[in-house]
């Protein structure tokens, strides 16, 4: 055969032998590999054969080691016995036939190596421990079929161990699961899933391609139920290190979809952590001695107080304890302190925590002494026309003091000033009871402070131009709001004034809704109206508590239109009914007052602009709460890949089916080249050659072309027929003339 003969039959029968040699590939390597011999083939018995036909097996073949005295222990000994006591063993059998699971396999060619050269009866039987390690306790509760349907996905995340009670692996991860559910407590669900359930088991459990439950990294394994699951499909399982930090964070991250808290130094704390923080921020700090990652509850914590708060982590050095008790007064670790403003000492609580103390911690200290007006924190404080009073949805009237400014050392100072005032209000005039040099409280304010009518906070006038313009618009306004334009920083320092209308909200609770348009304005719709008043006296703490003291007498007395008008018209009402007051003609003065703005005030109503948001959202945060899924997650996507391809290889079926495959392609080139090769027989109704030759291209374009369907292909089909219907019928006298070529 020529070469060139030889190339062409080779490329024609390519794909038929790739797939004959895979079949061979796989039948005589990759199959034997992957499925070595059972235990029960080491015996010969069949598969799943009982106790006690594996006793009765094992006795058959001891016989004859006992029969000679001589004889030497061998690899084919050891594996008889090994199979002989993990097939006895009830709970080892039991995992082995519905798993797989043989973790002390490796104790075959250990007891090979060090017996080699020994006789039968030297070798220290048995070869396996049977021992039963106390694996659960009271504080964990074994999960049933039942249960796990009707509470998995339902509140929580949860996090199970599939655990068997004769498993080594098990017994040795029973310390760090119990501390791993600790930490999780609060945060998550824990529970465990003995073997001896097996639906369950099997339903957590891998699945190989034929459709046989198995664990790919043996026992434990631990399965993640992000919140929302309720399917197969989005059960996540854990493949890495069994430590106590790997597994938390592993599930704090991936699944929670919790922040991570960074760990800073002496010299990257202040710098990198404080400064950049945010001064809106209360700055938690904890000290920690191991430098483990932090627990999954503060990790919480830091999620859901995210826009009050910034969390930090630091490494405890005793060389460094000098340093950490002259800045924050921390004598030692585990410690957490919660900085608040600048120049107030922190808050150190030292011990270990768990998760709800350390809620509590952050609710008592979320906010700063003086806290920042912000958007999150506007309704809550009650400094919002929409929102109600801190003292309740009953209080008619409340007051919100502002202190509005640019940061700045003056702004500092001035915050300082103003915590003042707020502390000596809360006292209830108890230090000028015992101190006559102490300043003298005003009742009305300390108790309206007391009763939660008095809010004190700070506006960012850089961040928050729009809504510092609105209240303090006048010439020097620029030195407080906006952008800063020079050198000049002066804070300014107005309260308002908030007074809810009872007689508006009964009309809103009777009107009906017509569109979805009503509905969002009344959502919207300001519930209370705005008095404001801007404080021009000194920074000296006397003052500004008799100032605020003269607003609270005022607004509490005053009754004016329930109406948001634009400040200065409010200031000069303020104005006026203070002058007025002074000249003894309150009452007539505030009715004409009243009449001749209650026209125009119904026309122009102007609502408090909307506090910009200083946060935005954190890049953690987005899709917290969505369910881990191996089908969208890429991650788990590229992984479920890889492992299928692996599975596949090890699928006892690819052999036949390549080989399969293999024939079938075969076949189909023999027939095609059979075909090929017979020759088209010519119509006996017309021997001429040129018609011949048209017939002939029609048979081959009928045989090798498809249904014409392109308008090309009809003309030409149509072209063909044609001819083929004329060389049947002859014209009268006509004949027939010799081809030229008899041949």
């Amino acid at each position: 055969m020529e070469p060139s003969s030889m190339a062409s039959l080779l490329k024609r029968y390519s794909v038929p032998l790739t797939l004959l040699s895979l079949a061979i590939f796989f039948q005589l390597i990759v199959t034997p590999s992957v499925f070595p011999r059972s235990h029960y083939d080491v015996l010969g018995v069949p598969r799943y054969s009982s106790v006690e036909e594996v006793r009765e097996a094992y006795g058959r073949l001891s016989s004859k080691w006992n029969s000679d005295k001589e004889a030497t222990v061998t690899e084919e000994y050891v594996k008889i016995r090994y199979a002989f006591e993990l097939l006895t063993d009830p709970l080892w059998k039991r995992d082995y036939d519905l798993f797989g699971i043989d973790e002390k396999l490796h104790a075959v060619k250990k007891v090979v190596e060090s017996n080699m050269g020994k006789r039968f009866s030297e070798v220290n039987l048995p070869l396996l421990s049977a021992s039963s390690p106390d694996l659960v306790d009271d504080a964990f509760d074994e999960l049933t079929y039942e249960e796990f349907y009707s509470t998995i996905g339902n509140t929580s995340s949860w996090l199970i161990q599939v655990y068997s009670l004769r498993s080594d692996n098990c017994a040795q991860f029973s310390s760090n699961w119990r501390r791993i559910a600790r930490l999780l407590d609060g945060v998550a669900n824990t529970s465990m899933v003995e073997l001896g359930k097996s639906k369950l088991a099997a339903y957590l459990a891998d699945r190989k391609s034929t459709g046989q439950p198995f664990f790919r990294n043996g026992l434990p394994l631990l399965v993640a139920l992000p919140l929302g699951c309720r399917n197969s499909d989005c059960l996540v399982r854990y493949q890495g290190e069994h430590s106590v930090d790997a597994v938390t964070d592993w599930f704090a991250t991936y699944i929670l979809g919790l922040p991570r808290i960074l760990y800073y130094s002496k010299e990257t704390l202040g710098q990198n952590f404080i400064a950049k923080s945010g001064h809106h921020k209360v700055k938690v700090i904890f000290f920690s001695r191991s430098g483990e990652r932090a627990a999954p509850f503060l990790r919480q914590a830091a999620k859901d107080y995210w826009a009050y708060a910034s969390f930090a982590l630091v490494l405890w050095r005793e060389e460094e304890s000098s340093l950490w008790w002259n800045t924050f007064e921390v004598e030692s670790a585990p410690a957490i302190i919660f900085l608040k403003d600048p120049g107030v000492k922190p808050v150190v609580f030292h011990g270990a925590v768990n998760s709800s103390s350390f809620s509590s911690m952050m609710e008592r200290n979320k906010i700063q002494d003086l806290p920042q007006l912000r958007s999150v924190t506007s309704m809550e404080m009650g400094c919002d026309a929409r929102g109600y009073s801190r003292a309740g949805n009953d209080t008619t009237t409340w007051y919100c003091v502002i202190l509005a400014g640019r940061p700045s050392q003056e702004l500092t100072k001035m915050r300082e000033t103003i915590r003042s005032v707020q502390a000596i209000l809360s006292s209830d005039g108890k230090s000028s009871a015992n101190n006559k040099d102490a300043i003298s409280v005003p009742l009305k304010a300390s108790a309206a402070l007391i009763e939660r009518r008095l809010t004190f906070t700070w506006l960012d006038g850089e961040v928050q131009k729009k809504y510092c313009f609105f209240y303090l618009h006048s010439e020097s306004s620029y030195e407080t709001c906006g952008p800063r334009r020079d050198l000049t920083d002066v804070p300014q320092l107005f309260i308002v004034r908030y007074k809810r209308n009872f007689t508006e909200d009964e009309t809103n609770a009777k009107r009906k809704h017509k569109t979805m348009w009503d509905t969002y304005r009344e959502d919207n719709e300001h519930l209370a109206s705005q008095l404001v008043a801007r404080y021009n006296g000194s920074d000296s703490v006397p003052e500004i508590m008799k100032w605020v003291a003269q607003i609270i007498d005022d607004g509490d007395s005053t009754d004016l239109p329930f109406y948001e008008i634009y400040h200065r018209l409010l200031l000069l009402c303020l104005g006026q009914l203070s002058y007025l007051e002074e000249q003894e003609t309150t009452a007539v003065s505030r009715s004409d007052l009243e009449s001749e703005f209650e026209l125009w005030l119904k026309e122009y109503r102007v609502e408090t602009p909307e506090l910009i948001p200083e946060d935005g959202d954190p890049m953690w945060s987005k899709g917290a709460q969505r369910i881990v899924s191996t089908s969208k997650s890429i991650r788990h996507k590229i992984s479920s890949i890889v492992t299928g391809l692996y599975d596949w290889m090890g699928d006892p079926r690819v052999g036949p089916i390549l080989l399969l495959s293999a024939l079938l392609s075969f076949g189909g080139i023999y027939l095609q080249k059979d075909q090929s090769t017979q020759p088209v027989q010519p119509s006996t109704e017309c021997k001429d050659h040129s018609v011949y030759g048209v017939l002939h291209t029609s048979a081959i374009w009928t045989r090798d072309k498809k249904k014409p369907t392109t308008r090309s292909d009809k003309l030409r089909a149509t072209r063909f027929l044609f001819l083929h219907n004329i060389t049947k019928f002859q014209p009268v006298q006509t004949q027939v003339l010799p081809s030229s070529n008899p041949s």
